[in-house]
């Protein structure tokens, strides 16, 4: 039988691409700054050339030629309480992890638009879909599931608009994505090693070969060794190129309210990479570190997840109320039952597949918003918004997408520095629901035709996150 130490689990980085920029997942609302301050409740305003990314038909109400950079700082804070989490012989592996989210992520944006005719309209935007940093560290109780993941993914959405007649405009945009992911996690060695120990068939072996080139205190010093072996290492890298498209719809029911409708179509993607095995701090015996990668059956490799990823749909609405107050609000579906189960390769070996649960669930997000002009120069902003998690349960919750319900409070201001030019500042508070986890891989180490350490993570997440957004208008 070949015996299976843990491979990398590669699908945490898959967790993140299944959220685009308007589901829950690995959203955190930096495609606009302007839009931020009304918590995205803005998709039917088309305030600025931001509307690329929430409606392209919006781009029909912008005159001249626009542009707007900024981006936001993301600030996250999290912390997780163990409860009970156990490898795959149920020998606890607990232990607290605090803050295992960066200080901060800073997310760029930057759009551009102009205004061919009274009829067409182009745009180009550069965005950030989605994204994750988590570095739990090498000790913490669920470190058989992950270590730490870094995903980074930037979009380039060029558009275009057509408007009819002063009620109907149309907008169509196409989407290049890139997407980098790195991801660790730890080696069960030392469950492995005890589960083997009934079997002592090839560790004897091992330790009767260093006898006879090295001598019986060799021996003894490797079989020492062998039992006190620590964990090993797995880490992955990838990226790829994907592309889709957005729809969008604005109807214009008079000057003051107007009706908005877009879609975000799903991309596919080939995550492609390497996986690469480290078993050289096992032990400090370099005989039994390679004892135990080659036992392993482990072996540098190409690691491929193919998926891809939802679409979404959204319809929003605006309306001025008087001079001074604007009302608006948003209702995004995300397709993310379309991401069940994840299945890891690792060609060209033998290697069986690592699946990772997920069955999600598609969600909704809801948000409403207004505008209050305080004066000629200045706008204030603010907006509520409550968003779906796609996770089912506890038992389905990821360590590397440990996500869940959440509110979002926004505000924001709009401050005139001239005729041409302004500055959107925006601040976001976001609450998560807190996060129960009871994931347990079905497939162990002992196990054949399949990839997987065995291992329970169980506990509490806890999430809280702010947004500080700032971004520059011009107008030529």
């Amino acid at each position: 039988m070949k015996h299976k130490y843990l491979p990398l689990l590669i699908a945490v980085a898959c967790a993140g691409f299944a959220s685009t920029a308007q589901a829950s997942g690995y959203r955190f609302g930096s495609q606009s700054v302007s839009a931020q301050g009304t918590a995205d409740a803005s998709g039917a305003e088309a305030a600025d050339a931001s509307t690329i990314f929430y409606n392209p038909a919006g781009l029909s109400r912008l005159e001249g030629t626009q542009f707007v950079g900024g981006g936001t700082l993301v600030v996250p804070h999290s912390t997780f309480q163990d409860k009970g989490s156990f490898n795959f012989l149920r020998t606890p592996t607990g232990g607290t992890t605090k803050d295992y989210a960066p200080d901060a992520v800073f997310a760029p944006a930057v759009y551009a638009s102009k205004k061919v005719n009274d009829q067409w309209t182009v745009g180009m935007g550069l965005f950030v879909p989605y994204g994750a940093k988590l570095d739990y560290g090498n000790n913490w109780s669920g470190r058989y599931a992950i270590t730490n993941i870094k995903l980074e993914a930037i979009a380039l959405n060029p558009s275009v608009s057509f408007k009819l007649d002063q009620h109907h405009s149309f907008g169509f945009g196409i989407t290049a994505e890139y997407m980098k992911a790195e991801l660790g996690q730890a080696v069960d060695v030392p469950g492995t090693v005890k589960a083997l120990s009934a079997n002592p068939v090839a560790s004897g072996a091992f330790l009767a070969s260093v006898a006879k080139a090295q001598g019986m205190a060799a021996a003894l010093a490797a079989r020492t060794a062998l039992e006190g072996a620590k964990d090993g290492h797995a880490s992955m890298d990838g990226d790829d190129w994907g592309f889709g498209f957005n729809l969008g719809y604005l109807y214009q029911m008079n000057e003051g309210t107007r009706f908005g409708i877009s879609y975000r179509s799903s991309i596919s993607h080939k995550l492609k990479g390497d996986t690469i095995w480290d078993f050289s701090q096992v032990s400090n015996n370099a005989a039994v570190n390679g004892f135990i990668s080659a036992a392993s059956g482990k072996v540098n490799s190409k690691a491929l997840v193919e998926l891809r990823t939802p679409e979404t749909v959204s319809i929003n609405a605006f309306h001025q109320m008087d001079d001074k107050w604007a009302l608006m609000g948003d209702v995004t579906w995300t397709r993310t039952s379309r991401l069940e189960n994840l299945d890891i390769q690792f060609p060209p070996t033998a290697e069986g597949a690592e699946r990772i649960r997920q069955n999600w669930k598609d969600t909704y997000r809801v948000s409403l918003g207004t505008n209050y002009k305080y004066s000629e120069s200045l706008m204030l902003r603010a907006g509520i918004a409550h968003d779906q998690a796609p996770v089912r349960s506890a038992e389905l919750r990821h360590p590397a997408l440990p996500d869940s319900d959440r509110m979002q409070y926004s505000i924001g201001a709009n401050w005139k520095l001239n005729a041409n030019s302004s500055l959107d500042l925006a601040y976001s508070y976001i609450d998560f629901k807190d996060a129960d986890v009871n994931y347990k891989n079905l497939c162990s180490p002992v196990m054949t035709g399949c990839t997987g350490n065995g291992e329970t993570t169980k506990g509490l997440f806890k999430t809280r996150m702010q947004l500080i957004g700032l971004a520059y208008n011009y107008k030529f």
